[in-house]
């Protein structure tokens, strides 16, 4: 696994540092671009989702990894999914298959805001959120933006709290627009 981790943090570099050197990728938000992100899970309740982080609390160790991708249907408008995997070091769930489908607009090119239904599968256990977020997009380089923004996931079914547990988080995402 730490293999694997290493190698998708080399290549994303690789990229981030090509497209940095580069330049010239036009306009990141136009018609018929893809848009490819990572962001971090700060506000991750389980294990699962498309979020990438670990953490640690009280000797309970919950991982995940994942990333989204998205496709411009129109200026500043891309659908999006996301998969990962992860553990959510709750006794009795083994590894979790998370999903993503949405939406992100771009507002003046640089304000992203998102809505996206999400969850995870495991092991007879299954939270779903319908989520919400707001980000400010820094463009480091003409393809590739670091986006700092709050998130908010609404608990849509029992696993996830029926709308008891609510996450509102602070995540930084790190897109690649090509």
């Amino acid at each position: 696994m730490k293999k694997l981790l290493l190698f998708a943090a080399i290549a994303v570099f690789g990229m981030t540092t090509s497209f940095a050197q580069d330049g010239d990728g036009g306009d990141a938000t136009s018609q018929g671009s893809w848009l490819v992100e990572a962001n971090t899970g700060f506000g991750e309740a389980f294990g699962g989702g498309s979020a990438i982080y670990l953490r640690s609390i009280d000797g309970t160790t919950a991982w995940n990894a994942g990333a989204d991708v998205g496709y411009f249907i129109i200026e500043d408008l891309a659908l999006k999914a996301g998969l990962g995997y992860g553990d959510s070091g709750v006794d009795g769930v083994d590894g979790m298959f998370g999903w993503k489908f949405g939406a992100k607009y771009y507002i003046n090119g640089t304000i992203p805001v998102g809505a996206d239904v999400n969850g995870s599968s495991g092991n007879d256990f299954s939270p779903m959120w319908v989520g919400i977020q707001a980000a400010y997009a820094w463009f480091i380089a003409d393809n590739v933006s670091i986006e700092p923004g709050l998130r908010y996931g609404l608990g849509m079914n029992e696993d996830a709290g029926d709308g008891d547990f609510n996450v509102l988080s602070f995540n930084v995402g790190f897109a690649i627009h090509l």
